[in-house]
């Protein structure tokens, strides 16, 4: 079955620089009770390059336990050294997991060959599924549509988490989409407008936020009711942008943590706390 729906990259609290294991678990309870799709731990949004490899490990198994097999679970598992990578994800096989979300490798800036060999090296290394996840902007590369379509070709390749920041390269993507590949959107502004050209819904870290309000927009463009999705995105479309406006996850945290949806909003270096101003602002959405 084709991926769809919202999804949660989830976040990673924190409590006194350790990880709040009693906060993640009600965090994976309240989520599942509000109808997300999925769960992915360990992208950015759970900061991955601020954790231990003992914390990571011990986050695929607390996601697993809380999860109890009600969602699927995709692990954030990338990087620019591609032999690390393939071992990273085949260490991941040990773990009752649906498969990884992997980012372009970024840094070294590879060619569409070098992107294309990158991912086609782990989808031969492993039976797990793979998520490809383009996002320029973070990794220097843009992932082109026909390098999509190619991957598309390989059978363990079943998504797209796409964050090109081009809406063209977006639509003629959407105009023209490879059979057997789901294509999530990974840029939260763009969620209404994509599912409505036919995206199967997003990788949202918006929706720790109003999840029901994403899950219902989601909803109801696939009964055809775009009236209504209109109406549901007019209440989160201003939302979002205030959630970019300094480094994610810090004003998601700060938002969660001010509802005791978590203890804290403690986020690790090089990531800092927000602004008052910012604070000022998240305080008034509802």
């Amino acid at each position: 079955m084709s991926m769809q729906g919202i999804w949660l990259p989830i976040i990673t609290p924190f409590k006194y620089g350790k990880v709040d294991f009693a906060s993640y678990q009600a965090m994976i309870e309240y989520y599942i009770k509000k109808g997300i799709s999925g769960i992915i731990p360990l992208g950015t949004t759970g900061e991955s390059p601020a954790l231990s490899e003992e914390e990571m490990q011990e986050i695929i198994e607390k996601t697993i336990e809380y999860v109890q097999k009600r969602v699927p679970i995709y692990v954030g598992a990338g990087g620019n050294n591609t032999s690390k990578v393939v071992k990273q994800v085949q260490l991941l096989e040990k773990y009752d997991i649906e498969g990884v979300l992997s980012v372009s490798p970024y840094y070294n800036r590879p060619s569409q060959e070098g992107i294309y060999q990158h991912f086609k090296a782990i989808a031969e290394a492993t039976s797990l599924n793979i998520i490809v996840y383009n996002i320029p902007y973070r990794t220097g590369r843009n992932i082109e549509n026909q390098t999509i379509h190619r991957l598309a070709e390989l059978k363990n390749i079943v998504a797209l988490k796409d964050a090109c920041g081009d809406i063209k390269q977006t639509m003629a993507l959407l105009m023209e989409r490879p059979a057997d590949l789901a294509i999530l959107t990974g840029e939260d502004i763009l969620f209404y407008m994509t599912t409505v050209l036919g995206g199967d819904g997003g990788i949202l870290a918006s929706a720790h936020l109003k999840t029901e309000t994403f899950i219902e927009i989601y909803t109801n463009i696939q009964n055809n009711n775009q009236a209504l999705a209109l109406e549901n995105w007019k209440k989160v479309y201003p939302i979002i942008p205030l959630l970019f406006e300094e480094p994610n996850p810090a004003p998601i945290k700060y938002w969660l943590s001010a509802r005791k949806l978590i203890d804290t909003c403690e986020v690790r270096l090089p990531l800092t706390d927000i602004s008052d101003q910012l604070r000022a602002k998240l305080n008034k959405v509802e």
